[in-house]
Order: structure tokens, then C-alpha cells, then sequence
């Protein structure tokens, strides 16, 4: 019950997930993974995507980890399904907030900002013919984003040309949803904001992941009791200092962090 969650992603962007799993379990202990050093995986190859997931998985599992939390919608995407084949745990996935944007939208026109691995990829594109209605969906790839949010460059001049260069057109389309189908994206919402004011929605799927986690432990009777000595450790296969300084920044420097420097 008082093993540890498994975080991986890519880099920093599944601190996004991160912050919403610790807020609503608060008394969990867990261990993230950033593959930095591979990032980012929306420029790979789906056999490295798996290659890269199994060789984490493995490493958390090592760790002691009682469930395993995808916070990479690329990762998810193309490597779920070997995942959950190959390795006795359970996996939470995080895929575009598709539904949620369609059902809720005015305008009847939805956008979705994520890499060209997620876009790409079967399983997303099974969910977005499934769930999109009679929405219209554009599909924008952004994986630029992914540097930007990486290298710490959110609130700045570089930031918003990036943005505006991709949501100034959604715009004119007269889109009332933005999805973020990465989970770099939550980390420029100020940014994104400063473009399209109150008149779009912006969809995270991060606190849907959070509930989805919460309910397989219970369901599994895996919950930490309040008694448990939590502890949360960050690792990296590249760069730290990326990780440990957006931690610190949104979170504080807490007692019970650890970081980890794989290289």
C-alpha cells in the first residue's frame, strides 16, 4: 500500500500530471522519471518510443513502484499497448482531452496542440474519430513547444512568437477549445492566455489522469495510509537542473524531495 507511483514522461512536461496526483493523493509517495536525455519522443520512432518506455518501466518497477503513470501522450500512444503486455502492473495513459473539447465546445470547431508522434499515432486518432461528434477537429503540431517549456523559456518574447505563430490562425477559425495534447503544454497557459484571452477554453487532461489513478488504487486497495513517510524522488537520464529548478519553482523545496542525477 505504501510503495511508491510511477511517473515518467519525456522531460518536465509530466510535472503537470505530477502536481495533480500529488494534490489529490497527498499522502502517496512517488517516483518521477524524465527521460531528458531522449527527449523529445515526439521526433522518435515508435520502436525507440516503446524501447525507451520499457527500459523506465523497468526501472520503476525495480524501485518498487505499485502502479505506473504514463504522463507522455506519446509515450501513451505508442507504447501503452506493449506496456501493459509485458510488465504485471497497472498503467494510467494520458491521451488528448478529445470528448471533453467536442461535447462542450459553442463553436463547433476544436483545436488540438500536440507532437507529431501523438498525432500520428493509431490510438490517438482512434479516440479523436470516436469522440470528436460533429466537431470539426484541427490538428496543429507544436513540437516546438516542447523546447520551449524544456528550456525554461515560458513568459518569454521567444514563447509568445512560438504561440502566436500557431494560435493566431486557430483564432481567426474561431476555435472555443484548446486541447493540450502534451503535457509540456499546461506549463505555458499564462502564455497561451495572453493570446486568446477568456474566449477559449483550454482542456488538460491532467486532473482527469489524477482521478483515474486515485480510483485504480482504491479499487485495488493500494491507497498509502496517512501514516505512510512519504517521499517523492525525481530522476533524469540527462540534466537535472531543468527538473530540480521547475520543481522547486511550482512546488518549494519539501523535505521529503529527492533528485536524482542518472547520467
Amino acid at each position: 500500500m505504501n510503495s511508491s507511483i510511477g511517473i515518467f514522461d519525456s522531460g518536465v512536461g509530466g510535472l503537470s500530471v505530477w502536481m495533480e496526483i500529488d494534490r489529490l493523493l497527498p499522502y502517496e509517495s512517488i517516483v518521477y522519471y524524465a527521460d531528458n536525455a531522449n527527449c523529445p519522443y515526439g521526433e522518435k520512432t515508435q520502436t525507440e518510443v516503446i524501447e525507451y518506455s520499457a527500459k523506465i518501466t523497468q526501472f520503476l518497477i525495480d524501485k518498487g513502484c505499485k502502479i505506473i503513470v504514463i504522463a507522455c501522450n506519446t509515450a501513451t500512444s505508442q507504447a501503452i499497448d506493449y506496456l501493459r503486455k509485458t510488465f504485471d502492473i497497472p498503467f494510467v495513459g494520458i491521451v488528448p482531452a478529445v470528448k471533453q473539447a467536442a461535447i462542450n465546445s459553442k463553436t463547433g470547431v476544436v483545436a488540438i496542440l500536440a507532437t507529431a508522434g501523438t498525432l500520428k499515432s493509431k490510438k490517438f486518432n482512434d479516440t479523436r474519430k470516436e469522440f470528436s461528434g460533429n466537431a470539426e477537429i484541427i490538428l496543429v503540431e507544436a513540437g516546438e513547444l516542447v523546447d520551449i517549456v524544456e528550456n525554461g523559456l515560458q513568459g518569454t518574447v521567444q514563447s509568445g512568437k512560438v504561440l502566436s505563430k500557431y494560435i493566431d490562425p486557430l483564432m481567426k477559425r474561431h476555435i472555443d477549445h484548446l486541447v493540450l495534447g502534451c503535457t509540456h503544454f499546461p506549463f505555458l497557459i499564462e502564455d497561451i492566455k495572453t493570446i486568446t484571452g477568456n474566449s477559449v477554453i483550454l482542456d488538460d487532461p491532467a486532473p482527469a489522469i489524477a482521478k483515474r489513478t486515485k480510483f485504480i488504487l482504491e479499487n485495488e486497495n493500494m491507497t498509502a495510509s496517512p501514516e505512510n513517510k512519504k517521499q517523492i524522488e525525481f530522476f533524469a537520464s540527462g540534466d537535472i537542473k531543468p527538473l530540480k529548478n521547475l520543481v522547486e519553482n511550482i512546488a518549494g523545496i519539501k523535505s521529503w524531495m529527492r533528485f536524482n542525477d542518472e547520467r
